[in-house]
């Protein structure tokens, strides 16, 4: 017996690729879709509406098709208010229980909508029912009888648009670029720094230890001392390396200056640790004039705030390094709130971790050498980014340069 529903979509829902989308997810899980109404904007500003019939062969195939169009920002032509089911305990939810995707978010209660808040990927809603507010909550954080939303019902998904200015993020919003990078490309991500600023949004950086290994600490660390970053996001190993070059111009034991083994050097950065360990923190190592430069001693000495998760494979680490993970979760969402722009810089584990924090309107640049790392941070909910394939060592000198040339530009 087939299964049938009505579902409504608007917005600019044509030049934003939704309508194609909602017609291959719908036939590629074998159902079938009518179109009943399709009111198309006539002017380039103006939204279109459509509505649809979709039906399947059954009623699981049908909810399973509409859960799927529903994170297209679908939904049906009568909407219920959202279904609320108490946590029976701390930790403990509802089964069938709503899980967030990182697009802006309502739910319907009494006649009226909600905004979820903040917009964060993989989270449950809790509702407050007294205080008519929703928010985005993680698994660990329920509460025994927190309200939580089950099912779809009184969801509504509000699908990320195609960027109606001109930008670097219209013309490659979710591609990867195979290229080396041109310095025209790079010129359009330095054009979209210096319009964050200008409009005084916060720009994240996500960096992995390649930024040191390729040289490309120095332009770091300029573009942390001129203002263009507010919050680093690492892992153990950059501030470790970054340290340990700091104190003995070494990366892994490895002289960057002419990129061959150092005597003794796969020591240095069991040492550059041990340093900071007596100093008690980075800070402090800054303030002793133990660490003289790098991009450490700029986060330090301009008070940019930075984030630094541990691993498994950490040694030491140093002693800035969060190795609770839930704690380190909660550091980074606090950190990214107000970003507008992230540059992820060769580091596919961070960037993955960094994104999944992120609304899907925060525009987001991946640089990695391996073409596949920026597929990665893509298929696991960041299809905002556009990625560029190159090494760190090439892609920041070249930002620092066009960073620079555009503010001279500008004064002129």
């Amino acid at each position: 017996m087939v299964e049938s529903q009505e579902i409504e979509l608007a917005g600019h829902i044509i030049d934003s690729g939704i309508m194609t989308q909602l017609f291959d997810r719908v036939m590629d899980m074998g159902g079938n879709f009518e179109i009943l109404v399709f009111d198309v904007g006539k002017k380039k500003t103006d939204p279109s509406f459509a509505r649809l019939r979709i039906a399947a062969s059954n009623k699981e195939n049908l909810r399973s098709i509409l859960s799927e169009l529903h994170r297209l920002g679908a939904r049906p032509r009568e909407v219920k208010d959202v279904h609320l089911v108490p946590a029976e305990g701390n930790r403990i939810v509802p089964k069938g229980f709503y899980t967030t995707s990182n697009h802006p978010t309502q739910v319907k209660y009494g006649d009226e909508w909600i905004t979820v808040e903040p917009t964060k990927m993989d989270f449950l809603i809790v509702v407050d029912l007294e205080n008519k507010t929703a928010r985005c909550t993680a698994l660990g954080r329920i509460k025994k009888g927190d309200l939580v939303v089950v099912g779809e019902q009184g969801v509504n998904v509000s699908y990320p648009e195609r960027p109606r200015e001109s930008s670097t993020f219209e013309f490659m919003h979710g591609t990867v670029s195979p290229e080396r990078p041109s310095e025209t490309l790079i010129a359009k991500i330095a054009s979209e720094i210096l319009d964050v600023r200008k409009k005084g949004g916060k720009i994240a950086l996500v960096g992995g230890p390649a930024i040191i290994h390729t040289g490309a600490d120095k332009a770091l660390a300029e573009m942390i001392h001129k203002g263009y970053i507010d919050v680093l996001f690492a892992g153990n190993a950059l501030a470790t390396h970054d340290i340990e070059y700091n104190l003995y111009g070494t990366s892994l034991g490895m002289d960057i200056s002419t990129g061959k083994p150092v005597m003794g050097g796969h020591k240095h950065h069991l040492y550059a640790i041990s340093e900071i360990m007596r100093a008690g923190s980075i800070k402090n190592a800054v303030d002793k004039g133990v660490i003289t430069g790098g991009i450490m001693y700029e986060c330090v000495k301009n008070n940019i705030p930075f984030v630094l998760a541990g691993s498994i494979r950490d040694d030491g680490p140093l002693p800035d390094v969060i190795t609770d993970v839930m704690a380190a979760q909660d550091a980074t969402r606090e950190h990214i709130r107000g970003c507008s722009m992230v540059l992820m810089i060769a580091t596919l584990l961070h960037s993955i971790a960094v994104g999944n924090c992120l609304p899907s309107n925060v525009k987001t640049v991946c640089v990695d050498i391996n073409p596949t790392a920026l597929t990665k941070l893509m298929d696991r909910g960041t299809t905002q980014a556009i990625g560029i394939v190159s090494d760190a060592g090439t892609f920041l000198p070249l930002l620092v340069k066009q960073l620079e040339l555009q503010c001279s530009c500008a004064k002129k």
